[in-house]
């Protein structure tokens, strides 16, 4: 297995967080279930013309192989035959629009062919695809990417005004997980909370409330992925929960597991778990 992260340069690296490239030979389950970070994504498969969609309980479907993974609040199913030659793009929150022409939130959990996105992506898609699975090595296809993203997009990024309102809703509600609270956060940026809701939802994918939410379960999925032994009402207060059946029932709404299950079933990467 391969895993490589690059870090962009600006005028990128304040709306994406960062480039990757993975090569799995040879995964231990057929299937895997990943786990919402509530941030937006872009995946190209370089080993084939498609990338499978295992919608849960219904047949798999061929989906173009250069797609648009919005932020998303469930889980979803992915094949690991699809990991043997893979490129993205993870985007930071609030950092997509501009990339999109349109509003995050009609992204979200949804996935969409990339060249259905605008001018852009619609006549570049497949020359970049190309251009990529041409190159040797990991690093530069990643090199190639971003070299792509900074020619194609610095003059609409320059231009792209981040609302500062949006910008310090994030910042807070990251330093203030247990206490963060939606009314409060619209109060001191000056903005009704219908407003505040409206513009987060439209920048961000996700409402503040959802997003606050995906939050506190990924900061409990970091602490399950140590493997430490854990006690079960500190991770729950620690992560922002009433009490331990806060926990339980919204980790099992994110996952479609309970906190046991993720343990057992923890793969290398933190969001990735057996589906099998």
């Amino acid at each position: 297995m391969l895993y490589l992260e690059r870090i962009p340069a600006a005028p990128l690296a304040p709306f994406i967080r960062m480039l990757w490239y993975a090569r799995v030979d040879r995964a231990t389950h057929e299937r895997q279930r990943i786990l919402p970070t509530g941030c937006t994504q872009v995946i190209v498969n370089l080993a084939r013309d498609y990338v499978l969609d295992c919608p849960e309980g219904r047949p798999e479907v061929r989906r173009p192989p250069a797609l648009v993974v919005g932020a998303r609040s469930v889980y979803e199913i992915v094949d690991t035959s699809d990991m043997a030659d893979l490129i993205g793009i993870v985007f930071s929150p609030g950092g997509f629009a501009p990339f999109a022409f349109d509003a995050a939130h009609y992204f979200s959990n949804q996935t969409v062919a990339l060249d259905e996105l605008g001018s852009i992506w619609a006549s570049d898609t497949r020359p970049l695809r190309d251009r990529l699975r041409e190159m040797e090595s990991p690093q530069t296809r990643l090199q190639c990417l971003e070299h792509f993203l900074t020619a194609r997009f610095t003059s609409r990024l320059e231009r792209r005004q981040r609302p500062p309102q949006i910008q310090f809703a994030l910042r807070y509600f990251a330093h203030n997980p247990h206490i963060a609270s939606v009314g409060e956060t619209a109060r001191q940026i000056g903005w009704s909370e219908r407003r505040f809701s409206q513009v987060f939802r439209e920048e961000v994918g996700l409402t503040p409330k959802v997003w606050c939410r995906v939050q506190r379960f990924q900061r409990a999925v970091r602490q399950l992925h140590t493997g430490s032994d854990i006690r079960w009402a500190e991770l729950a207060l620690d992560c922002g929960y009433y009490d331990q059946s806060h926990f339980a029932n919204e980790f099992r709404a994110f996952s479609g597991v309970d906190a046991t299950t993720y343990t057992a079933r923890r793969t290398l990467w933190t969001n990735h778990i057996s589906a099998d």
